[in-house]
C-alpha cells in the first residue's frame, strides 16, 4: 500500500488524516512545530516534524516514492512567489517522486470577477499577493508534473469554515461591516466537505485537472458575518458605507472587499461525485452551534 503523506497537517489536514486512517490508509502527517506534533499525537495520527523552510524530506525516512501526497502547507506571508513549494519539489529528487499530489490552492487566483459566475475554464488573474503566491505554487507543481510524470490535481478552495474556524472574535469586538448592498460576493466550504473533496481528488481526479472546492451557494461578505453572529447568539456588528468602512478596516480586509465572484462547484460534484453534507451556510452553521 502506498503511503499517504499530508504536508501541512493542520486544521484541514488533521481531519483528512483521521478519515484516511479510518479508511485503512498508511498515513503520516507532517507539521512544522512541537505543538502540531502534540496535537496530531492526541488525535492518534502518526506524525513527523517537518519545516519546509529548513528541512529536507529525504531526511525523514518516509516512503515518498509512489506516495499519495496532499500538499496543504501555505506559502510564506510575503512576496508573490512560493519558495516553500519549490523546496518541496526539489526534495523529491532525493526522497523519491510521489505518484500523485493534490494541492490546496485558492479561488483567489481568479481575481476580481465583478460578481460574475466562475468555473474552472475562467483564466487565472490573481491581483492580491496572497493569490499570486498560490498561483506561483500551481505553476511550480505543473512544471514538476511535466518533468517527473507525477500526477497533479489542484483544488481551488473557497473560504473554509467549521468548528473553531469562524470570525467570532471579530464579531464580539463589534468590528464594522460594509453594507450588504455594497459588499462583494464571497464563497465558502465547510471543512468536512473540503475533506471529502480532497479524498475524491486523490482517488478520482483527472490528472492535471483543476476543481473549484466551494459549496456553490455564494453570498455577500456581510450576510456571512451576520449569519454567523445570529447563529452564535451575538449582537450584529454595525454596517457602514464602503467609503466609511474603508477608513476603519485593515488593509487585509480591504483587499478581500476588492474582489467579488460567485463560484460554481458543478465540476467537483459531477466529475468527482462529491456529495455535500453542508450545501449551504445555514446547513453548516447548524452543524457547528
Amino acid at each position: 500500500m502506498a503511503q499517504t503523506i499530508i504536508v501541512g497537517c493542520g486544521y484541514v489536514g488533521t481531519r483528512l488524516a483521521r478519515q484516511s486512517l479510518d479508511r485503512g490508509a498508511d498515513v503520516i502527517g507532517l507539521t512544522r512545530g512541537a505543538a502540531g506534533l502534540a496535537r496530531l499525537g492526541a488525535a492518534g495520527i502518526p506524525a513527523r516534524r517537518y519545516d519546509l523552510l529548513q528541512d529536507d524530506l529525504s531526511e525523514l525516512g518516509l516512503a515518498v516514492a509512489g506516495a499519495d501526497v496532499f500538499h496543504l502547507a501555505p506559502p510564506p506571508e510575503q512576496g508573490v512567489e512560493d519558495p516553500l513549494t519549490r523546496r518541496l519539489i526539489a526534495s523529491f529528487e532525493r526522497a523519491g517522486q510521489p505518484r500523485r499530489i493534490v494541492y490546496i490552492s485558492t479561488t483567489g487566483v481568479y481575481g476580481d470577477c465583478q460578481g460574475g459566475w466562475v468555473d474552472e475554464t475562467c483564466p487565472a488573474q490573481p491581483t492580491a499577493d496572497r493569490s499570486r503566491r498560490r498561483w506561483d505554487a500551481e505553476q511550480s507543481l505543473r512544471a514538476w508534473s511535466q518533468a517527473s510524470g507525477g500526477e497533479l490535481v489542484i483544488l481551488r478552495v473557497a473560504g473554509i469554515y467549521g468548528p473553531d474556524r469562524l470570525p467570532l472574535e471579530r464579531i464580539r469586538q463589534g468590528a464594522p461591516l460594509v453594507r450588504a448592498e455594497e459588499a462583494p460576493y464571497t464563497n465558502r466550504i465547510h471543512v468536512e466537505d473540503l475533506v471529502s473533496g480532497c479524498l475524491a481528488a486523490m482517488e478520482k481526479g483527472i490528472d492535471g485537472a483543476v476543481y473549484n472546492a466551494c459549496d456553490g451557494a455564494p453570498s455577500n461578505m456581510t450576510d456571512y458575518f451576520l449569519a454567523v453572529a445570529d447563529a452564535a447568539g451575538l449582537p450584529r456588528p454595525p454596517c457602514l458605507s464602503l467609503a466609511e468602512a474603508s477608513e476603519q478596516l485593515s488593509a487585509g480586509m480591504l483587499s478581500y472587499l476588492a474582489e467579488s465572484r460567485r463560484l460554481s462547484n458543478r465540476k467537483l460534484r459531477e466529475e468527482l461525485g462529491v456529495e455535500f453534507r453542508y450545501p449551504t451556510l445555514a446547513d453548516g452553521l447548524r452543524g457547528v452551534f
